[in-house]
């Protein structure tokens, strides 16, 4: 039991290494579009290969291998913590969950998975807008920031992070249920089908939802620079208006759809071999 738990244990952190490194270069291009860098997809992607080749589409990859797992297990477990929360409230079953209980629990998954995610998204921002002639490794990147601002400036953005994933966890987890659910048949055990669907679906969502914040929350953390939310958004908006809080947006989603599809896979396969265990 315990070797068969660790070999699932093991799949489900290479299913979210997997991820990552599928979709690093896309969330690259989204961030150097959200920060300024370049004014179009094409523009980042031809100079990214002049000056750094490859390799370059990965700069900053090492803190979501390092944090993926635990920010989506501390996530998932949020969520149960939040499930257990609605239903003590409202007196329900998570079977009897509507889509507002789910969205609540969801939202509240977020609080934890906050405490985790910013860290590790301060360090990627910083690492992925460097000047392709100053490599920084992830260790001097973080001393120059704890140097700058101490412990404070590692957790820079964490309310932009939290503003992002309580509404984006809500919209995640309630688009998750809704299609899984309908996509499977009464009676019956899930398909991979209807749990790549949902899961690939839920990320869409979740994208499109919050995806102005998510704007916000990465140019916030893309300097050293002390500046609140509202004047992150202000200057933002001097930039080029609404359409400013959505360059990225292209990338976002392509990405988001087999990254979260693969990650419900394994977390379903997980509950599946627990319960069994059980």
């Amino acid at each position: 039991m315990v070797s068969g738990a660790h070999t699932l244990s093991m799949f489900f952190s290479s299913t979210n290494n997997s991820a990552v490194l599928t979709g690093h270069p896309f969330d690259l291009v989204k961030v150097r579009l959200q920060t300024g860098l370049y004014d179009s997809s094409i523009q980042c992607i031809k100079q990214t290969l002049v000056k750094d080749g490859p390799t370059g589409f990965y700069r900053g990859v090492l803190p979501p291998l390092l944090g993926v797992t635990p920010m989506f297990a501390v996530s998932f477990w949020g969520y149960d913590v939040g499930k257990r929360i609605v239903g003590s409230a409202t007196g329900k079953t998570a079977a009897e969950f509507t889509i507002k209980d789910i969205s609540t629990a969801g939202f509240i998954s977020a609080i934890p998975t906050t405490l985790v995610a910013a860290p590790f998204e301060r360090v990627k921002v910083m690492m992925q807008i460097q000047d392709s002639a100053k490599k920084s490794s992830m260790g001097s990147v973080i001393a120059e920031m704890y140097k700058t601002g101490g412990i404070r400036s590692i957790f820079k953005g964490s309310a932009a992070t939290l503003a992002r994933d309580g509404p984006g966890s809500a919209l995640y987890f309630a688009t998750y249920e809704y299609l899984k659910e309908r996509l499977s048949t009464p009676g019956e055990d899930m398909s991979i089908f209807a749990i790549t669907m949902a899961g690939g679906c839920a990320g869409v969502s979740m994208w499109l939802g919050v995806f102005p914040i998510d704007t916000i929350k990465s140019t916030q953390q893309s300097s050293n620079t002390s500046v609140s939310i509202v004047q992150t958004t202000k200057n933002i908006y001097k930039r080029g208006g609404v359409k400013a809080f959505f360059p990225g947006v292209g990338p976002a989603l392509a990405r988001s759809f087999p990254a979260n599809a693969a990650t419900f896979l394994g977390v379903e396969l997980a509950r599946t071999f627990l319960d069994k265990m059980v």
